[in-house]
Parts: C-alpha cells; structure tokens; sequence
C-alpha cells in the first residue's frame, strides 16, 4: 500500500477499506462478480463515452451532485439524486459526477442508479476507488466511469485498477495532484485529471492545473477539477489545454443547481 502522511486522505482511505470487508460480508464478491460478468455478456449496457462527451463540448462542464465535503460540511443535504442529476443533464452538463461516500461527501452508490434513468449524461463514479470490487459495484449500478487517485494507490494499483476497469467496459479518470504522480499515466487511462485541491489539507488553488498543463501528456484528455467558480477561468482553462471541467461546490450550494450550471455554461461560451 502507498505510504502518505497522517491527513483526511489517510483517514478517509483507511474508513473506506473497513467499509469495503463490511460491503463484502453482504453481497460475496464472486456473486457480484458473477452477475456483472452475466450482464456484459447477457445484456450489454449502452456505450456512454464520457471522453467524447467532454471532447465535443463548447464547455466541458462535469457537473458533480456533491451533498456534503470534509471541509465544508453539509452544502445541500436535502439534495435528491433523482432531481439534480436530471437537472444538470437538461441545462447542458457534458457529464454528471455522483459522489458515492456514504461518511464524509454524504453520497451512497444508490444515488446512481436512482439518477440513471432521468439522464442521457455519461455518470462518473466519485469516490476512493483502491480495490476492484468498486469497479465491479460501479458497473452494476450503470455508472459509464471512475475516478482512480494516484494519492490512494500504487502505480502498480494503479495499472490494474485501470485494466480491469477497461475489461468491465468502464472510462477511467485518473487524478494527480503534484508533478510526481504523471508517472501513473498510461495505459487504460481515458483523462487525465488535475486536482487543485490539495488531498491533505483541502486547500484550492487553480493554478495547479495550470502549473501541470505543460508536463501532461498530449493525447489524453486533460480535465481541471476543484476550486473553480468563475467562467473566465473555465475559457482559461480552455486556453491551456483542459476540456473537461469538473465543478460541485459553485452549483450545490445555490437553492437550484441546474439553473446555476446553465447561467454558468452560458456565460462560459458567450
């Protein structure tokens, strides 16, 4: 396992792996296994492709249903992942990021599948991803993506998240937050993420991506994700390179989040 400092990550982590051997007490992992191997083979899901949503996107814009963060405590408890979602979806969101941690971002993997009829929208699944079983939970609850976190893992976690997570038909997202961690890209990573929010500390700061944007590779698709509410940084952003835009916080905590990301977008592509 990846060794880091004593921080929210840390804890977070270490949470979610006493969560993962409850979760595995409940549903086995061969007869989850067993039934998304049955599905793909049975009845393969439709092919939502989150890269090429984002790719032919004026904006970019992954809208993320975020109810709750370590920092800022509840942002919108009452939010409704039948609502949100389908409200992002409709006011121009090129995707839809769900929180899936249950104890410190409020989220749960139902809110997946509660909000997958009512969008189009390829669904990321947001969470602390450090075992195949929440590639194979993802797929199940019909999330088109995941989120693998160089912080969390190993490079060689890493590779065989990514691997297997392509063998479940799933895009993967991989995030970084420093310059030492581009060594984790390769092969099965779809986008390539920047995080400007520091994992141990939750301090923001945009200038991450723009400080990484030389360093990343070319031919992946280059996503800024954190710390952005203003416009003209997303046309910046855009300038550097980046495609997709990963934003929660700016619409969450408005009284209507869908009408907050179309003002948001309009502004954007004005």
């Amino acid at each position: 396992m990846k060794k880091y400092p004593m921080d929210i990550l840390e804890e977070i982590v270490a949470h979610k792996r006493i969560e993962l051997a409850k979760q595995k007490e409940i549903v086995a992992p061969a007869t989850l296994y067993n039934n998304v191997e049955s599905l793909l083979s049975d009845c393969p899901p439709p092919h939502r492709s989150m890269r090429d949503s984002l790719a032919s996107s004026a904006s970019g814009i992954i809208a993320e249903f975020k109810r709750k963060s370590p920092s800022k405590g509840w942002m919108k408890e009452e939010g409704k992942p039948d609502v949100v979602p389908a409200s992002y979806c409709q006011n121009g969101a090129s995707a839809i990021s769900i929180l899936t941690d249950e104890k410190y971002f409020g989220g749960t993997l139902r809110f997946i599948r509660i909000a997958r009829p009512t969008v189009t929208c390829p669904i990321l699944r947001k969470d602390f991803i450090v075992d195949e079983y929440q590639l194979y939970q993802a797929k199940a609850a019909d999330a088109d993506a995941v989120l693998l976190i160089a912080a969390d893992l190993t490079k060689e976690e890493c590779k065989t998240l990514a691997k297997k997570a392509h063998e479940l038909q799933l895009e993967t997202l991989l995030e970084v937050h420093s310059e030492s961690e581009l060594e984790y890209v390769g092969e099965c990573i779809d986008m390539v993420g920047v995080n400007n929010r520091n994992l141990g500390t939750f301090h923001t700061d945009v200038a991450n991506s723009y400080r990484l944007a030389s360093l990343l590779p070319k031919d992946y698709l280059l996503v800024s994700e954190s710390g952005i509410s203003n416009p003209q940084t997303v046309r910046e952003l855009r300038e550097a390179g980046f495609r997709g835009f990963l934003i929660g916080e700016t619409f969450m905590k408005t009284e209507d989040p869908g009408a907050a990301l179309k003002e948001f977008i309009a502004q954007v592509t004005q």
